[in-house]
């Protein structure tokens, strides 16, 4: 899976389009719960995560981009945050664990997957019964970056698959002015 359709996204581009500790306050996300970032690229929801959680807290990150998970890991290194755990692997064949995840998170990545609806379905057997899956992505607008319209998920295309795996929708919200945040319930 190629990150966010081929490009990448630093950190000063994404806080000008989007607020992610909002986006990770959204979902609920506090010390001690355990987080799952599927499609994780680099990790720059992993790593905010990870503080977030704590030390009491674990998060799991996945992407089939090896490169991207070595940086990912010299990034946790380098901040000692020894609280991540990373997986080189496809999101239709990672289940971390049964129950166990508070939030399960995706970050402009659920048109990248070849099943979307299987990774949805694989987010429900990790999600608690009382856990969030969160689905910050593109808004289906042409834009001079990120992914080509046609493979960009609508917010209704996106709650459609969602429903389809198994999920009730909570909410669909703006977050800035190129994404959605998608929150469900299992």
């Amino acid at each position: 899976m190629t990150c966010h359709g081929g490009f990448s996204l630093d950190e000063a581009t994404r806080r000008k389009w989007y607020n992610p500790e909002g986006i990770l306050k959204d979902a609920g996300l506090h010390a001690g719960m355990v987080f799952m970032d599927i499609g994780c690229g680099e990790g720059f929801f992993t790593l905010l995560a990870a503080q977030v959680v704590s030390e009491t807290g674990i998060v799991y990150a996945v992407d089939t981009d090896a490169e991207a998970i070595e940086r990912l890991k010299t990034k946790a290194a380098e901040k000692r945050l020894a609280n991540i755990r990373v997986k080189i692997g496809a999101a239709e064949e990672t289940v971390f664990c049964a129950a166990c995840a508070d939030v399960v998170f995706y970050s402009m990545v659920l048109h990248d997957f070849n099943d979307p609806v299987k990774v949805l379905q694989n987010a429900k057997k990790m999600l608690k019964p009382s856990g969030i899956l969160a689905n910050l992505d593109w808004k289906k607008e042409q834009m001079p970056f990120g992914p080509p319209e046609p493979i960009r998920f609508s917010e209704e295309k996106a709650s459609s698959l969602l429903k389809e795996a198994g999920f009730t929708v909570a909410g669909v919200k703006e977050a800035g002015p190129y994404h959605y945040l998608v929150t469900a319930k299992p």
